[in-house]
Formats: C-alpha cells, sequence, structure tokens
C-alpha cells in the first residue's frame, strides 16, 4: 500500500526538541522525512546535527535568492550535509535556477513558487500585478524549463501546477482546521492529497503539543 509522504517542519534551534521531533514521528503508516528551515541552519548547532543524520529524508530549506554565480556557490557549499532535497526562489530568475541545477548533484533542486503566507493583497504591496495563481503558473513553467526536480506551491495552486510540471509537489500551509497562523493559502492534508500533492510539509500542528498524538490525528484524519 501506497503511504502518504510528508515532511516535518522542525523549526526550531534546539536540538533536543529537533531529536524529540524526529524519534515522536516516526509512523509505519506515513513516509516520513525532515524539513530543516533558516531558523536551524543558521543556528550554531544546526549545521553539525544536520550533517550527522543518515537515515532520515532530508529537507534543507535555504530558499536561495540571489544572482546565478551566489546560488550556484552556496549549493556546492552545502553538498556535504547531503540533503535529499533543497530550496530555491524560482524567482532568482532563468540563468540562476540553471545554475543551481547544475551544481545540485544527487540533492533534488526544489523551486519555490510564491510563498504560501502571502495572498494578492500582499503581492500589490510588493508590486506584481498578476493574482497568484498567474505568477505560480509563470513560475511552474520555469521550473518546468530549467528542469527543477520538484516545487513548493500552495495546495490550492497544485491543479494549475500540474498542466505545466510533473514532477514532485511539495506543500505547505497544511493545516486541520481553519487557524491561519501565519499562513493565508492553506488547505486540509485530504484536500492537498485530492488535489495532488505528493508531499506535505507540516510544522506547528504536528510539533506543537503532543507530537504522537499529533501524527495519529493526521493518519485518522487521512483514513477517514
Amino acid at each position: 500500500m501506497k503511504k502518504n509522504k510528508i515532511f516535518v517542519a522542525c523549526d526550531s534551534t534546539n536540538i533536543s526538541k529537533i531529536r524529540e521531533i524526529i524519534k515522536k514521528t516516526q509512523n509505519p503508516k506515513l513516509k516520513v522525512g525532515y524539513k530543516f528551515g533558516l531558523e536551524l541552519l543558521n543556528s550554531k548547532n544546526g549545521r553539525k546535527f544536520v550533517s550527522k543524520l543518515k537515515r532520515e529524508i532530508t529537507f534543507g530549506d535555504y530558499k536561495f535568492l540571489d544572482i546565478p554565480n551566489t546560488c550556484s556557490s552556496a549549493i556546492k557549499a552545502i553538498k556535504d550535509l547531503k540533503f535529499n532535497y533543497c530550496t530555491i526562489h524560482i524567482g532568482s530568475g532563468l540563468e540562476a535556477l540553471k545554475a543551481a541545477k547544475k551544481a545540485s548533484g544527487k540533492t533534488k533542486l526544489v523551486g519555490v513558487t510564491i510563498l504560501t503566507s502571502l495572498d494578492n493583497k500582499a503581492l500589490k504591496e510588493i508590486g506584481f500585478d498578476k493574482d497568484v495563481r498567474k505568477l505560480v503558473y509563470h513560475q511552474a513553467k520555469l521550473a518546468n524549463k530549467t528542469k527543477l526536480d520538484a516545487i513548493v506551491c500552495s495546495a490550492q495552486e497544485v491543479k494549475i501546477v500540474k498542466k505545466v510540471f510533473k514532477k514532485e509537489i511539495i506543500t505547505p500551509g497544511i493545516r486541520f482546521n481553519s487557524k491561519l497562523n501565519d499562513q493565508k493559502r492553506i488547505l486540509t492534508p485530504k484536500q492537498a492529497y485530492k488535489n495532488g500533492s505528493d508531499w506535505l510539509v507540516i510544522g506547528r500542528p504536528i510539533t506543537k503539543g503532543n507530537i504522537k498524538n499529533n501524527i495519529q490525528r493526521l493518519v485518522n484524519h487521512l483514513n477517514k
């Protein structure tokens, strides 16, 4: 039986807390990987901790956004960590994406579309004149053109992304209920998989409170 795939967002600088998250999220009914963001990766002990993870599926969520040479050099600089997945903003542009892809080696390069913390109002404040869906669709075409290995997008946009991008789709902004936190474009786990997500990224709904109970809640939610 095919297992649902999730990345648990380990957003903490507390190494003991992250060890607890990894230990308590192991579940035979799920395929679980671990996403490490800038909070941990920029911390004093973060890189050292990640370098020792050998058996887990790891996701370095750096969200690189820079000129081509810097993106390429940065990816080469983290090769020793042997991430399975690593992110770059598609907004870095065609040449940066090409350079990053060339440097990524065995690590799957994941293109980040419009952050799930942004909505149309926020995009207008930044200066974009297209709505979220049109921008994400356009970025998905660029990800396909530059042969990226996966895309990060809201679960709300998976269907339009799949029209032009046929590889893995990873979706954050997953909630069991309507509690947004700092997210804007959210869906439930069940809705996200129904739309065609390959991986879900789930943080606080799993890591806040009783981790084992939260994982079981996810399994129950998916099996309803």
